[in-house]
């Protein structure tokens, strides 16, 4: 799951249930999605995605919006929107979906967890008013619809996160990869799910908000836990080469545009019945004429958003949607959008840096080895 952009506004910014923590441990505030989040601690933003990558970091993803659907009807209502197959989603399992626009375009990116008596989803914090009320305006009366905004969200990701969660409560060790359950951690009412979007194992934890510090402190108090802010979350998102809604995907690119088909459900093909189906169907079984690849400059020079892509005799091909400098791989990476026949792995690109051609190449994704527990 992804985010929107730092941004700044004349709007009073919200806050987390965990932003006195983030003051008290010194983290940098910033303007993010209508929120004051922290964007890094002391240690800095190369420590905090490299801590993650080898031990543990601890996210505050509190601004993002939960909805719970009830009834039993949510999960063919919602296919309506979405080009995944939710009725097969079994009990306590969860998947990534697309909120779809008539033209097939992405309006959100989300996660939806069977649940009980309907679903549960996650959507991401920019979109969560409008993807609310886009719901409540088009699932019929048959389902609940009831937002969770105010409850707290973490996540705790790395390569001992599950040994740290399973000393606080032990099942959630062989919690299987896209799960949920509902746990006592520490003595503490908490839904868990196993995803993450970082390229590492991890886990999600939702909590009531007057629960939330206990909760994280408990986490922090833990010897290979450290507190990550929102810059070295998108650095490791980055290298595991998963989207940021509002930058590598938006309402104005499509699921097969966007290396994301197999978000469209086998059943799903065969059936259509979601937005702009008949374009997307079209896509996957025709092509598009642009397509997102992983890109790495081939000098020490990082491609940010927006940089102009071009072939080898300099005419432009395309743009990057997210770039920088990637700590685990020691290089910059980046991704972006470039005409269809430019995306063969090494294909040569350059990259026009302060006016400067730059030479790069057309790499796979993910730039790095990603570790989500198979098992």
């Amino acid at each position: 799951m992804s985010e929107a952009s730092l941004s700044s506004t004349d709007a009073p910014l919200r806050r987390t249930p965990l932003y006195e923590l983030h003051r008290a441990r010194g983290a940098k505030m910033v303007p993010f999605a209508g929120y004051e989040m922290p964007v890094q601690y002391p240690p800095g933003m190369i420590a905090e995605h490299l801590h993650t990558r080898a031990q543990a970091g601890l996210f505050d993803v509190s601004h993002m919006g939960q909805i719970r659907l009830y009834g039993g009807e949510a999960a063919r209502a919602l296919e309506a929107l979405v080009p995944g197959d939710l009725q097969a989603l079994a009990p306590q399992r969860m998947r990534y979906t697309l909120l779809l626009n008539d033209k097939g375009g992405i309006r959100d990116d989300l996660m939806v967890t069977r649940i009980e008596d309907g679903l549960m989803l996650v959507v991401n914090a920019a979109c969560k008013e409008a993807d609310l009320a886009h719901i409540e305006a088009h699932l019929n009366r048959a389902v609940t619809i009831e937002p969770y905004f105010e409850r707290a969200l973490m996540a705790l990701q790395g390569p001992q996160a599950a040994a740290v969660l399973a000393r606080l409560a032990p099942r959630v060790e062989k919690m299987p990869f896209m799960s949920a359950a509902e746990v006592v951690i520490a003595g503490i009412s908490c839904g868990v799910t196993r995803s993450g979007y970082t390229g590492e194992d991890g886990f999600e934890i939702s909590v009531s908000a007057d629960h939330a510090v206990a909760l994280a402190e408990r986490l922090i108090a833990e010897p290979e836990v450290m507190p990550v802010g929102l810059g070295a979350r998108d650095t490791l998102r980055l290298e595991a080469g998963l989207c940021l809604y509002g930058h590598d995907i938006d309402e104005t690119t499509t699921p097969i545009e966007a290396g994301l088909a197999w978000t469209v459900g086998k059943r799903r093909r065969a059936e259509g019945g979601f937005p702009g189906a008949a374009i997307i169907l079209r896509q996957l079984a025709e092509g598009v004429r642009r397509k997102r690849v992983g890109i790495r400059p081939d000098g020490r020079a990082p491609a940010r958003e927006g940089t102009a892509v071009t072939d080898a005799g300099g005419r432009r091909i395309g743009t990057v949607t997210s770039g920088g400098f990637g700590p685990s791989v020691g290089a910059p990476v980046a991704m972006g959008y470039v005409d269809a026949v430019h995306t063969n792995d090494g294909t040569a690109l350059a990259l026009v840096v302060r006016d400067v051609p730059r030479p790069a190449h057309v790499a796979p994704l993910p730039f790095i080895q990603t570790r989500y527990y198979r098992g």
